[in-house]
């Protein structure tokens, strides 16, 4: 039997499949969601190299039922130590439009906040039953900042961001560990869609070390690269007109073939 059992969400590409070949060792059994099978595919691969078991589901986040009989399902097979719920989606104001539409904005809610809050509330509850378990939920520096040219993405991470550290306040009695991870720009195919400077990109294997790293040792929040945490005290101290228009004056954009949404 596995030592351990990991469950990612996202493992398909990015941080998420990053994440799944760090943890990837014989002894290991890993759970990898997403939505292309046959990048979750390459994604197992890479991590049966290593030694680790694996199991792959490809599952559309915007299912929220569906997910968490997924989830339930799999932890009833073999008990879940750690839920790293990784996959997002991103999407920014389509050029020479106002706002996000409405379909956007609803599908990116459930991927990015709906349906992540209701896999941790129903892991929560068995870790805490249990007395022992790690979650981790992928947040943004972005949750930190009002931005015109994403305001469904900024404000759905904001968010999961505070449900995460009310989850970490009620679970920390029990023995269950929750950790906000709130990245700046990362090397990932998400980022790559982006015209624009990316100050301060991470590559991402470092990201995916320290996401770990902070995942094991069971803090509640990471914030990285440490400029952000600068720039999120900047806002705070800012009066908010001053920061509103610093922000409107942000020029990042699509490229054109990925003006449709996508999410890991």
């Amino acid at each position: 039997m596995p030592r351990h059992h990991i469950l990612i969400t996202g493992a398909s590409s990015g941080i998420g499949a990053a994440l799944a070949e760090y943890y990837a060792r014989p002894g290991v059994h890993l759970t990898l969601w997403g939505r292309s099978e046959e990048r979750l595919g390459k994604t197992a691969s890479a991590v049966r190299a290593k030694g680790a078991s694996v199991d792959i589901f490809s599952i559309d986040l915007t299912q929220a039922d569906e997910a968490l009989k997924a989830l339930a399902y799999t932890d009833d097979q073999l008990p879940i130590d750690i839920l790293i719920l990784s996959a997002g989606m991103a999407d920014i104001r389509p050029h020479g439009a106002l706002a996000e539409s409405a379909e956007t904005a609803l599908r990116m809610s459930m991927v990015n906040f709906a349906t992540p809050v209701a896999m941790a509330t129903e892991m929560a509850n068995r870790m805490a039953a249990r007395r022992h378990g790690r979650i981790a939920l992928m947040g943004s520096v972005a949750s930190f900042h009002d931005l015109p040219l994403a305001t469904v993405y900024s404000g759905s991470k904001a968010g999961l961001g505070r449900f995460s550290t009310a989850l970490q306040a009620a679970m920390t009695p029990h023995n269950v560990r929750v950790c906000l991870i709130a990245p700046g720009f990362v090397d990932t195919p998400m980022s790559q869609r982006l015209d624009g400077e990316q100050a301060f990109l991470v590559p991402v294997e470092k990201a995916a070390r320290k996401i770990a790293r902070s995942i094991n040792q069971g803090r509640g929040v990471l914030v990285f690269p440490w400029v952000f945490q600068m720039t999120r005290l900047l806002e705070m101290v800012l009066p908010r007109p001053i920061a509103h228009r610093i922000l409107r004056r942000l020029d990042v954009m699509q490229h054109p073939e990925h003006e449709k949404t996508a999410h890991q």
